[in-house]
């Protein structure tokens, strides 16, 4: 048997993130299951096939439901803090190697301190001539007479 895509330790660290189901006040069909939509996710971006493709046999629900559940976890902030808690998990465990780890202004902003940098003088009036826009007759509006 193929190993699953969401093995059940994997999922055990999942589940607590996920935001409950929103309330359905007017009914309607049954929600396809938190677990089947993170496999259906976790196969599209394995796979790389387009979302509207994801086989059916799967039971993971259609390709636009996992989309959406993808969306809203992101807004919901679930990616983020199933990162936290996974590198929190390998840091209890000692296997971070923190001599190769690396931080840069998009993971950690500078604040209160950082210098704006310097605005950059416009160099316009020494632009290079243009081989599509260059002509040697200067133009005339007025018609050949």
């Amino acid at each position: 048997m193929a190993t699953p895509l969401v093995p059940d330790d994997l999922w055990a660290i999942v589940e607590p993130l996920l935001p409950p189901e929103p309330p359905k006040p007017k009914g309607g069909r049954p929600r396809v299951s938190d677990r089947a939509c993170l496999t259906g996710i976790v196969f599209v971006l394995k796979s790389g096939i387009p979302w509207e493709m994801l086989p059916q046999e799967m039971g993971c629900g259609s390709g636009m439901t996992c989309w959406r559940r993808l969306r809203d976890w992101q807004e919901a902030g679930v990616w983020e803090a199933l990162h936290r808690a996974l590198l929190d998990r390998l840091g209890d465990a000692g296997q971070l190697d923190w001599s190769r780890a690396s931080l840069d202004s998009a993971s950690v902003p500078a604040k209160r301190g950082a210098t704006p940098p310097a605005r950059i003088r416009r160099i316009a009036a020494n632009r290079a001539r243009s081989a599509t826009l260059w002509s040697t007759a200067p133009a005339s509006r007025s018609p050949a007479s």
